[in-house]
C-alpha cells in the first residue's frame, strides 16, 4: 500500500511551499489508495512551538488535506534512543568527545554515523539516476547526544517503523537523501521512493520568500480566498494534466495526479494568476453561499444578495468583495448627496433629461432587472444628439444621482437593485439639489 507523509516543522507559520508538498502527497496517496500522514518533527526543542503547531494543521485542513494518520517525532523519542544504542553496539556508529559549539572551554559527546565512504545511488521519480559520492560527508552527526537524536536519524527510524513507501519533497532535501541512505542501510530500514518537487519560484526566479509578497497560508485565507480556488492553483504549480484544463477540484486532482506530470524546473508564483483562478471559484458558488462563504456583511440583506452578481463580476477575493460593499457599493445601503457641479458637469440641460428619466420610469411597476430597464430609458437616452451631448447626457447625471460617485454601476443594475421607488427618490433628491 502506497503511505506518503507531509513532516513540517513547527517552527514558523504553514509555508506555501510546504503547503504544496502537502498537497502533492495528499493527492499521490489517494490517487494510488494510500493512506497520507501528517508527522510533526519537532525535534528542535528551541524553536518549535504549539501555536506554530496548530497554526500548520489549520492551514492543512482549510486547504481540505485530510490525514489518515497523525504523529509527533519528539513523543517517538525511546524509539529514537533504540535504535542509536543499536547503531552505536552494532558499530555504525560512535560516542565522539567534542568541544561544544556554544562554549568551546566544554565538551559535549555527540553521535556520529560511522561513514563508509562510498558512492550512493537512488532513483529520483521526477530527475531520474542521482549518484552521490559520500566520502566528502564525512561522520555525520546523527545525535547531539544519546537522549537528543538529529533529524536525519529520526525521518530515517520513523519513515521505517511508519512503513512510508514514497517520500515527496522539495528539491532542497535532495542533498539529504545520500546521508539519509547511509542511516537506512546501517539500520537495515527498506529504501522508499524518492521524487524531489521543484521549488516555488518568485518573479525574480530566486526562491520564494516574503520579499515576493505573501508566503504564509494564513495570510491568504485571512485575505479571503477560496480553499478550492487556492489548492487548483497549488497543483498547477509544478505539474500538469497536458490538457488546457485548468480548473479542478480536489476530488478531480486525487483521480488525475501522478508523479509523471511534476516538472523538473522551478514553479513560478503569479499572484494575478492565483486570483483569476479565485475568482473562477468564488464564481461558481450560489449567491447564498458566496455570501456565507466570504462572511459578507450589509446593512440590507436584501441588496446583499441582490448585489452578488456585481461583486462576482469585480471581486477577486472575499476581502475584496467587503471592500466593494464598503466602498463603490455602498451607494446600495445609503441614499447619497450629489454635488450640484458634478450634476451639472455633462450639460445645462441635466434637470430636463432627469425629469424626463424619472417620468419613463414611472411607467414600470414591480421588480425589474437591469435589461428591462434599459430597454425602458434607452430610448430617451438615444434621442438626445450628439450636439446636446448624446445619450452620456442623460446617462451620467441619472448614474451619478443614484450612486453619488464618478464612479459606478450602470444606473440601470442600479435601479434594478435600488427598486423603482427607492431609485425614483434619489431622483427627485438630486433634482432638488439643482434647483436649489
Amino acid at each position: 500500500m502506497v503511505k506518503t507523509r507531509i513532516a513540517p516543522s513547527p517552527t514558523g507559520w504553514l509555508h506555501i511551499g510546504t503547503a504544496r508538498t502537502a498537497l502533492f502527497n495528499y493527492l499521490y496517496a489517494k490517487r494510488h489508495g494510500g493512506q497520507f500522514v501528517i508527522r510533526v518533527e519537532d525535534t528542535d526543542r528551541e524553536r518549535s512551538t504549539k501555536e506554530f503547531e496548530d497554526n500548520i494543521l489549520e492551514g492543512l485542513a482549510w486547504l481540505g488535506l485530510t490525514h489518515d494518520e497523525f504523529v509527533r517525532q519528539s513523543e517517538r523519542l525511546p524509539r529514537h534512543i533504540e535504535i542509536l544504542e543499536k547503531m552505536i553496539a552494532e558499530g555504525h556508529a560512535y560516542v565522539s568527545e567534542e568541544p561544544s559549539k556554544a562554549d568551546e572551554s566544554k565538551t559535549v559527546s555527540v553521535v556520529r554515523l560511522k561513514n563508509p565512504g562510498k558512492d550512493v545511488t537512488f532513483t529520483d521519480e521526477i530527475r531520474g539516476e542521482i549518484t552521490f559520492n559520500t566520502t566528502e560527508l564525512g561522520d555525520t552527526v546523527i545525535a547531539r547526544a544519546i537522549d537528543d537524536p538529529l533529524y536525519h536519524l529520526a525521518v530515517v527510524v520513523d519513515d521505517m517503523d511508519m512503513e512510508i513507501t514514497h517520500v515527496i519533497r522539495g528539491e532542497d532535501h535532495i542533498s539529504n537523501t545520500a546521508r539519509q541512505i547511509l542511516i537506512q542501510e546501517a539500520i537495515g530500514a527498506p529504501r522508499p521512493v524518492y521524487a524531489h518537487l521543484p521549488l516555488i519560484l518568485g518573479s525574480d526566479r530566486s526562491k520564494l520568500s516574503k520579499r515576493h509578497g505573501a508566503t504564509s497560508i494564513n495570510d491568504y485565507r485571512d485575505e479571503g480566498f477560496l480553499p478550492e480556488g487556492f489548492i487548483n492553483y497549488l497543483a498547477l504549480l509544478g505539474w500538469s494534466t497536458g490538457t488546457d484544463e485548468e480548473d479542478f477540484s480536489l476530488e478531480e486532482l486525487s483521480a488525475l495526479f501522478d508523479l509523471d506530470g511534476v516538472h523538473k524546473g522551478g514553479a513560478m508564483w503569479d499572484r494575478q494568476k492565483l486570483l483569476d483562478v479565485n475568482q473562477r471559484w468564488m464564481r461558481k458558488e450560489t449567491d447564498v453561499n458566496y455570501i456565507v462563504k466570504g462572511n459578507l456583511q450589509a446593512p440590507d440583506q436584501d441588496i446583499l444578495r441582490m448585489a452578488v452578481p456585481l461583486l462576482k463580476e469585480r471581486a477577486k477575493t472575499f476581502s475584496e468583495a467587503q471592500e466593494l460593499l464598503n466602498g463603490e457599493l455602498a451607494c446600495l445601503f445609503t441614499a447619497p448627496t450629489p454635488d450640484k457641479d458634478l450634476l451639472l458637469s455633462k450639460g445645462s440641460d441635466v434637470s430636463m433629461h432627469l425629469e424626463a428619466l424619472c417620468e419613463v420610469l414611472s411607467t414600470l411597476s414591480g421588480e425589474q432587472t437591469a435589461e428591462s430597464v434599459k430597454e425602458t430609458l434607452m430610448p430617451y437616452a438615444d434621442s438626445i444628439t450628439k450636439e446636446d451631448g448624446g445619450r452620456g447626457a442623460a446617462l451620467w447625471p441619472l448614474r451619478y444621482a443614484l450612486s453619488g460617485l464618478e464612479r459606478s454601476p450602470d444606473p440601470f443594475t442600479l435601479i434594478a437593485i435600488l427598486g423603482l421607488h427607492e431609485s425614483a427618490s434619489r431622483v427627485r433628491t438630486a433634482l432638488g439639489i439643482l434647483q436649489a
